[in-house]
C-alpha cells in the first residue's frame, strides 16, 4: 500500500505559505456534523487535532463509516470537482481543530499561481489514490473473512 501523504507537508514551503495565508482556524465539538452528502462543497479542511469520520448514508436511520481522518489529513475534495457537492458526510468523532480553506479563494490562488495549482491537484490526487487503495484493502479483508467463515 502506498504511504499516506499529508497535504500541508507535501507542498513545498513557499506554496504552503501562500496556501496557509488563506487558512482560518476552526473547531468542531464532538458529534458535530461538518457536512452532509449532496450539499454544496465550498470549502475544505486540514485536520490539526481530533478525529473525523467520513460516512455514507445507507438508509434514513443508518450511516456506514468509510474512513476516519486525523491530524494532518485533508477533509474534503469535492470542492475541486464539479458538481461541487459532497460525496460523503463528515462528523467530528472527537473535539476537532482544523484549518479551513474557502474553495473559491484557493481556486483563485491556483489560477494566479499555476505551479501551486498543479502541485495542489497532484497532492489531492495522491491522497485520493491512497484512500481508494486503503478502502480496497479493507473490503478485500472483509471478503476474505466472510469467505473463511463460510468454509
Amino acid at each position: 500500500m502506498t504511504k499516506a501523504i499529508k497535504l500541508l507537508t507535501a507542498l513545498p514551503p513557499p506554496q504552503r505559505e501562500r496556501l496557509m495565508a488563506l487558512a482560518r482556524e476552526v473547531s468542531f465539538p464532538e458529534d458535530t456534523r461538518i457536512f452532509e452528502a449532496g450539499t454544496t462543497a465550498d470549502r475544505f479542511w486540514v485536520v490539526r487535532s481530533g478525529a473525523v469520520s467520513l460516512d455514507q448514508r445507507v438508509n434514513e436511520l443508518q450511516r456506514v463509516t468509510v474512513a476516519t481522518l486525523g491530524a494532518g489529513d485533508l477533509l474534503g475534495w469535492s470542492w475541486l470537482f464539479p458538481p461541487h457537492e459532497w460525496d460523503f458526510g463528515a462528523e467530528a468523532f472527537s473535539q476537532v481543530r482544523a484549518y479551513e480553506f474557502d474553495a473559491a479563494a484557493v481556486l483563485r490562488l491556483c489560477e494566479e499561481d499555476p505551479a501551486l495549482g498543479l502541485t495542489l491537484v497532484r497532492c489531492v490526487a495522491e491522497i485520493l489514490a491512497h484512500r481508494l487503495e486503503a478502502t480496497r484493502v479493507r473490503l478485500m479483508g472483509r471478503q476474505v473473512t466472510r469467505t473463511r467463515g463460510v468454509l
